[in-house]
């Protein structure tokens, strides 16, 4: 898998990209081969208009920290935004909403639209109704789930949700990349190399009672994601 995707995330001034609201934050992590990579991009950006008070509160930026910050206006800035999205994989939660706002944004500077620049969008959201229905899907309820650490999120800060969003993304999908023998690709011959006959000059290393319990516990999480169908444990029960 050589897919270049970004998880993504915007703050904005309220809910209606298409009702007079602007983006005021966008966030950006890129990930090759399930691994983040230095390629991100961060940026404050003048909304060209006041934020509402009950908008601050959720992401806690004001127009003054913005001005402060000297921050640019879109129109300095998307086509930056435009070329790092370009052809990429997007992992967003809730993704008609930032979608929405970028191709609005695009849009005002004649820029192509999402769609237009090659992009595949994955919504998490989407994601998490389907394996978990009925249950609570913010991004939020999806971190509990996952045991991923949201202490430092005081506010919805873009950037910070995007790397919990990678954390809950990666745990998501763990299911489809570990050992599933039975699908091949990867997974399959890293369980095939298991079997093959180990050469006498090599040492064995037994693991340690910390490794055996972290490996239990990883086990447990793929059982959670895989609903009691961890091939690891299956194998080792037959």
């Amino acid at each position: 898998m050589n897919t270049r995707q970004i998880i993504l995330d915007t703050e904005t001034t309220g809910l209606y990209p298409n009702s007079g609201d602007r983006m005021v934050e966008f966030a950006g992590l890129e990930m090759v081969n399930r691994q983040l990579t230095r390629n991100t991009l961060h940026l404050y950006i003048h909304p060209d208009r006041d934020i509402p008070d009950e908008a601050a509160a959720v992401h806690g930026i004001t127009l003054a920290d913005l001005e402060e910050k000297n921050a640019p206006k879109f129109e300095q800035v998307g086509r930056q935004i435009a070329d790092f999205l370009r052809g990429a994989e997007l992992i967003i939660h809730n993704a008609k909403f930032d979608v929405g706002f970028l191709d609005m944004e695009f849009g005002r500077m004649g820029l192509p639209t999402v769609e237009e620049l090659g992009c595949k969008v994955t919504d998490t959201l989407g994601m998490a109704r389907e394996m978990f229905p009925g249950q609570k899907a913010s991004l939020d309820a999806l971190c509990t789930r996952f045991d991923v650490d949201r202490s430092k999120r005081v506010f919805h800060g873009a950037l910070i949700d995007c790397e919990l969003l990678g954390e809950v993304y990666l745990a998501m999908t763990r299911g489809q990349f570990d050992l599933m023998a039975d699908h091949g690709g990867e997974a399959g011959g890293s369980y095939a190399a298991a079997k093959i006959q180990r050469p006498a000059h090599l040492k064995v290393l037994g693991a340690n009672e910390t490794e055996l319990a972290a490996h239990e516990a990883y086990l447990d999480t793929l059982d959670k994601i895989t609903e009691g169908k961890c091939v690891w444990r299956t194998e080792a029960d037959a």
